[in-house]
């Protein structure tokens, strides 16, 4: 990572709370991804497993971390197993993590090699009772590919057959959901990464640049400021292109009299920023411009000043499928029959308005938390992203900002990057 070093509380914290969790005389075995190849010998950049990345801090391949609170032995209640330093492979591919080293990101006193494992894990796993094992867990997840955590609980079957296996995955949607102060820190770095490049884009924006100059001004303010790099490929999708949602092509010229739509964030120490705006290409809005880019952002503030913790995503986005509704009505989108004659399952706002207005942030863009109809937990971190989707104008407006909603009030995480019409134009004519 580029980041400047994190405070390893942040894990002992995290791992705290997962400990907490677990039923007694068990022991949880949490994976690192896989390296994937891509074509001939070459590597897809590595990615950690969230989770694991989430319980340690540490970023590099082959890595396992086991949890046995209960363990006889002290000295091995938490120990990070790490593939051993190796010469050739550290001249191809650059420094593995010391002992030493790994204690300072992650706070695991007991660091023990890959290749001795095995002869330690098998008493510990003789002493437990229940085997707590990590998988992808996701509800809109479509890969099938075996990865390693799939490939290594079936190889925990067949060797233990007759332990109590567990999941792990309900306590990290559970955990991951609420953020630490420690981790709202990491975030908000990310936050103000993500606003120094929505500033500089406000100068550089003109009729004739390019959705990737566009992003390319965007990546330098991210490295130059030790961003790990783009929280998730940037979208910079001007005129009709706004209304696709996951437009990357970022291959077209933006033009006199278009808008366009920019939703792109900053990694930062392993944590991700979600910023979403949409800017007049000449730095004025035409009247009905600013008409539809008002109502959005009239449905974004509707959303922060309902999330409470206790309600769930689902009364959520029937709340705020009612307001969309009025709204798309003053903005002579809908007509009052439209509303009236609507079909419950698909309603007329839906038109104009396709996806999800919140999703949780964290390690992950689209973060662990408790599904659709249970309720958003104290501490949760969650977009908020309306958008007016308009075919017949050609024209698509999307506002996102990153809200920590707490029972003592909702703290907006990016309420310092401009957001109104009248911010975005005066700072564009600047």
């Amino acid at each position: 990572m580029k980041n400047l070093p994190l405070d390893s509380q942040i894990f002992i914290k995290n791992r705290q709370r997962f400990i907490a969790e677990m039923q007694p005389n068990s022991i949880a075995i949490i994976n690192s991804n896989d390296e994937l190849p891509s074509n001939g010998d070459a590597l897809y950049r590595f990615e950690q497993n969230h989770d694991l990345y989430w319980l340690t801090g540490v970023e590099q391949e082959d890595t396992m971390l086991i949890l046995y609170p209960d363990n006889p032995d002290p000295k091995y209640r938490e120990v990070l197993v790490l593939v051993r330093p190796n010469e050739l492979k550290e001249k191809w591919d650059g420094h593995r993590l010391r002992k030493d080293e790994a204690l300072a990101v992650s706070g695991i006193g007991t660091v023990v090699w890959l290749d001795v494992l095995d002869g330690l894990l098998q008493p510990w796993i003789h002493e437990a009772t229940n085997i707590y094992l990590n998988t992808n867990e996701n509800n809109r997840k479509s890969s099938l590919i075996a990865v390693r955590d799939y490939r290594y609980a079936e190889e925990m079957r067949a060797r233990y057959p007759l332990h109590n296996y567990l999941r792990a995955a309900v306590i990290f949607k559970k955990l991951r959901a609420v953020k630490t102060p420690e981790e709202i820190k990491v975030l908000q770095q990310a936050m103000d990464i993500t606003e120094g490049a929505f500033r500089r884009l406000l100068k550089f924006i003109r009729p004739g640049v390019f959705e990737h100059q566009i992003q390319a001004e965007i990546v330098h303010e991210f490295l130059s400021n030790r961003a790990d790099g783009e929280a998730y490929t940037s979208i910079i999708a001007s005129g009709d292109r706004a209304r696709t949602l996951h437009y990357i092509f970022n291959n077209q010229e933006c033009k006199d009299g278009e808008l366009v739509l920019m939703d792109f964030g900053a990694a930062y120490g392993g944590y991700n920023a979600d910023l979403t705006r949409t800017v007049p290409v000449n730095g004025k809005f035409t009247p009905r411009q600013r008409e539809v880019y008002d109502a959005c952002l009239h449905l974004h503030n509707y959303a922060k000043s309902i999330l409470k913790p206790g309600l769930t995503i689902a009364k959520y986005h029937e709340m705020m499928g009612e307001e969309a509704g009025k709204v798309f009505v003053k903005i002579n989108l809908l007509k009052e029959e439209d509303i009236k004659n609507q079909d419950p399952e698909s309603p007329a706002y839906r038109k104009y308005l396709y996806h999800g207005i919140s999703h949780h942030l964290g390690v992950g863009v689209h973060d662990l938390g408790p599904s659709f109809w249970q309720p958003i937990p104290d501490g949760a971190v969650l977009t908020i992203e309306p958008g007016i989707y308009i075919e017949e104008e050609k024209m698509g407006v999307r506002i996102e900002n990153n809200v920590w909603i707490t029972s003592n009030g909702n703290i907006d995480l990016m309420k310092n990057i401009p957001v109104t019409a009248d911010e975005i134009e005066a700072l564009m004519k600047k």
